[in-house]
């Protein structure tokens, strides 16, 4: 497939998964929706990696370190999401999601002690401004039981633990975990997980029989979950993770679009500000990281271009 269509492919999947969520809101409980889902994702993922040949032995280091990653990326982020989704619209929670790109650096900054660029505070400035005026109404209200406070606090929440997984995601590359493999063992940890707590809290493993809450839960598992994680790996191999990650920018606006179909959405001129700004910080953010990722390279070129002289000269 052309990159173009990969990529169209997966910003619209994730776009759209944001409203396919609100679609599991019902008489099954949302923790046991997050297993459910996560659980059907990490079988295939595993199933297509032993059909390619790929190793599934790791040792118990390597779990330890998924299982960290599957509570992070799937197991708190998503409950949190699903959450959310009680109390905000779909758009709204995936624009709150976009912050995460903010997060990923100051946290970078905060672990591996990586420097703050002046474009990078100012990205995040704006970003966070922009999220300030989409919910500078209820927040003005000075109404913390509100419905809206509680979802963007449970959004933002999510979007926090979702850095810290990807923080956990990437050292774990590091250490020598392949992404396949990697990925499918996370969300099975995560998927188990949020079972387990779900019991816990007295729920049983209840199902749903319906078309809508069957139909969702296949799309966000197989399409959300696994194909466009499919597409978004392909693109950073073809395309580098700079460019890929743009698709921060282009899925809340396509989940601003569908919120607004299907949701009726209500735009206001104080939301259109905010979204504007929250994808300009966005792409401030990102513009510095290719422009880091070019110097880099440069460098690196330099360094290859330095050959060391015949002995006797110099």
């Amino acid at each position: 497939m052309p990159n173009a269509l990969i990529y169209a492919t997966t910003v619209l999947i994730w776009g759209s998964t944001w409203y396919v969520i609100t679609l599991q809101i019902g008489a099954v409980p949302l923790e046991m929706s997050v297993a459910y889902r996560f659980a059907l994702a990490a079988l295939v993922l595993l199933a297509y990696a032993a059909l390619r040949g790929r190793r599934l032995g790791f040792g118990g280091r390597a779990h330890l370190r998924m299982a960290v990653q599957g509570l992070l990326n799937f197991g708190c982020t998503y409950t949190l999401v699903y959450l959310s989704a009680q109390y905000l619209t779909s758009g709204l929670i995936a624009v709150a999601n976009s912050n995460v790109v903010f997060l990923n650096i100051l946290f970078g900054a905060l672990w591996f002690g990586q420097a703050l660029k002046a474009r990078v505070a100012l990205g995040a400035a704006v970003g966070f401004g922009g999220m300030a005026l989409i919910f500078a109404p209820d927040i003005a209200r000075v109404d913390l039981s509100g419905d809206t406070v509680l979802g963007l606090a449970l959004a933002l929440g999510s979007t926090v633990t979702t850095s810290l997984g990807n923080l956990i995601a990437g050292s774990n590359q590091r250490a020598g975990i392949p992404v396949l493999q990697g990925t499918g063992f996370a969300m099975a940890y995560g998927a188990a997980v949020v079972f387990v707590v779900a019991l816990a809290q007295g729920h049983g493993p209840a199902i749903e029989w319906t078309a809508r809450y069957l139909g969702s839960l296949a799309y966000l598992a197989l399409f959300g979950s696994v194909i466009a994680f499919a597409g978004y790996c392909t693109l950073l191999g073809r395309i580098g993770a700079d460019r890929a990650a743009y698709s921060m920018v282009l899925f809340p606006v396509v989940a601003l679009a569908i919120s607004t179909v299907l949701e009726d959405y209500a735009w206001t001129v104080e939301a259109l500000a905010g979204v504007a700004l929250v994808l300009l910080g966005n792409l401030l953010v990102i513009a510095r990281l290719r422009r880091r990722k070019a110097v880099a390279a440069q460098g690196a070129r330099r360094v290859a271009d330095c050959r060391p002289l015949p002995r006797g000269e110099g």
